[in-house]
């Protein structure tokens, strides 16, 4: 079946195959939050991003093959309940971003800075800190060879918005100003966006309403 990225809890997962990478969307709660599980197809090494919640539901996903590594996007709690159940069964190395990577219940191996690159069997994700939603957020980015980027955006960009920034008129314009640098302005309209909770979109679908959301404030 084609993928669709319409999950929900205690449902399956949707699985959206490319020519190099694998990548698994999984829902979880209690805040109906995404993790992915991405599989390298050259080596069958994984990555996971985000043990949001449920560590039997997200080990399941993993399987036997275990991951070596887990992103988490930000310090929210939502989006690491099942981490330090996933770290110990899998022995996976950690990965954050350096601002917020204090805040996470396990240390953090690889505190993780604009423009770095987090590898895994032969795919290579590019991180991009965004500041608004938290100060240490980051999204990551995979430039397939065969097609369009992939984005993995925590809660950064949604369909039909930015983060939540708390009615932070400053931190507003801080996350939507770094999307569009960052994001909009350089990756093409095809890019397929994975946010850490919801549907599915892509940044063509979102970006005519750019101006619309800077005027709305939220």
């Amino acid at each position: 079946m084609a993928y669709t990225g319409e999950v929900e809890v205690g449902g399956p997962p949707d699985v959206h195959e490319l020519t190099d990478l694998i990548i698994t969307k999984a829902a979880v709660g209690p805040m109906d939050n995404n993790a992915y599980v991405l599989r390298c197809r050259a080596t069958d090494e994984q990555l996971l991003i985000d043990a949001a919640a449920e560590p039997h539901t997200l080990l399941e996903v993993i399987g036997a093959d275990g991951i070596g590594a887990v992103v988490t996007t930000h310090r929210h709690r939502d989006h690491w309940q099942a981490l330090a159940e996933v770290v110990a069964a899998t022995g996976a190395r950690t990965y954050a971003g350096r601002l917020d990577a204090p805040a996470l219940p396990v240390p953090t191996d690889v505190p993780v800075d604009d423009g770095d690159t987090i590898s895994f069997g032969r795919i290579r994700l590019t991180a991009r800190h965004l500041v608004g939603h938290t100060p240490g957020s980051i999204v990551l980015v995979y430039d397939d060879p065969h097609g369009h980027p992939h984005v993995f955006t925590g809660d950064c960009l949604f369909p039909g918005g930015v983060g939540n920034t708390h009615d932070d008129p400053a931190a507003f314009t801080s996350l939507l100003t770094g999307v569009t640098a960052k994001l909009f302005d350089v990756l093409p309209d095809e890019s397929w966006v994975y946010p850490g909770h919801g549907r599915d979109t892509t940044l063509g679908d979102e970006r005519p309403h750019l101006a619309e959301w800077r005027e709305r404030g939220w």
